[in-house]
């Protein structure tokens, strides 16, 4: 491999749930692999940081793994948390590593704060107020979190369009915010992109998996969610409930399908019923699922810098591949 003045690129794949990131960004490197270009993954992913926590996030197999270098994954407890600021951290490194033994940094996942954070940059933000946090909190519990998105909606428009009415963790940080600061949290977010127009905070490539039709994403969802149920992600949470001592308010356990099957296995341990209701965890789980979706593509229509490309296609992983393939210059 000859020295080059200039480092190597950046690519990234977003995407919905469900999109056929990991599909494209495997087949990229299996290609890149073929012309004598190594590459690793990045994974920006907030749930696949979490070890034990395979089946419900659809993580990358092992053998996957093999493939191709991963980076983010299983790196913590669920106990822990894990930020945006932390992740954008981490990859900032974690390029320059990669970058260092002449492979490409690729970028998959679909945690669309997280891209947003790594391309726009971060602001520096109120610190957390245990005391307005339990305040907000005892609200909610009086109100319901759908008044509390109501009464956010009144002082951060812009926060509450993006936000379900039952995200409880991020509707109480988008208040936290509010009234420590007397600032909406979207104030803070246009700051640093007005900043980032004139000047990337972080230089990569960005393609954007998106459908245009949305019933092959739902459909695709029902397939892989009822994939997750057949591989056993019941037991998967039972297993993580048996450790006692993660609760549902967790970030990790909010995850979309997490949540909803521990909420399941609470409603069967208070009613004492020996079977969980299947059905009903499939209806849920593949009704969250769609509105992540949802977001995930208005997260990503808000990012003028990516390049989509129709994930319902079906030649999207080719057309992911070749769109990349020109962003990277073949090396001697």
């Amino acid at each position: 491999m000859t020295a080059s003045t200039s480092p190597l690129p950046c690519i990234a794949i977003a995407g919905p749930t469900a999109s056929g990131k990991t599909n494209a960004a495997l087949a990229l490197a299996a290609v890149l692999s073929q012309r004598g270009q190594a590459c690793e993954i990045i994974s920006v992913d907030s749930a696949l940081v979490y070890r034990g926590m395979d089946i419900g996030t659809a993580k990358p197999t092992a053998q996957e793994q093999a493939a191709v270098p991963h980076h983010l994954i299983d790196i913590l407890d669920p106990l822990q948390s894990y930020s945006a600021a932390e992740f954008v951290q981490d990859t900032q490194r974690l390029v320059g590593e990669i970058r260092a033994r002449g492979a490409i940094p690729l970028l998959v996942g679909g945690t669309m704060l997280y891209f947003k954070a790594l391309l726009d940059g971060i602001d520096e933000m109120p610190a957390a107020d245990p005391s307005v946090r339990a305040q907000i909190d005892a609200q909610a519990a009086e109100r319901g979190w759908p008044a509390m998105h109501a009464e956010l909606a009144k002082v951060d428009p812009e926060t509450a369009a993006r936000l379900a009415p039952a995200d409880s963790q991020r509707i109480q940080r988008a208040l936290e915010v509010w009234q420590v600061s007397g600032q909406p949290l979207s104030s803070f977010h246009n700051t640093k992109k007005r900043a980032a127009d004139a000047e990337p905070a972080f230089d990569c490539t960005l393609f954007s998996l998106e459908p245009n039709d949305r019933a092959w994403l739902h459909a695709r969802i029902a397939q892989r969610y009822d994939a997750m149920l057949q591989a056993g992600f019941i037991d998967e949470v039972k297993a993580l409930r048996a450790r006692g001592d993660l609760n549902p308010d967790l970030p990790s356990m909010r995850c979309v399908g997490y949540r909803q099957v521990w909420e399941e296995l609470d409603w069967q341990a208070r009613k004492g019923t020996p079977d969980i209701n299947m059905h009903l965890v499939r209806e849920k789980g593949i009704a969250a699922t769609r509105q992540l979706a949802k977001r995930q593509i208005t997260w990503l229509r808000s990012m003028p810098q990516r390049h989509p490309i129709a994930c319902d296609d079906p030649l999207a992983t080719m057309n992911v591949v070749q769109a990349a393939l020109a962003c990277i210059p073949q090396r001697a």
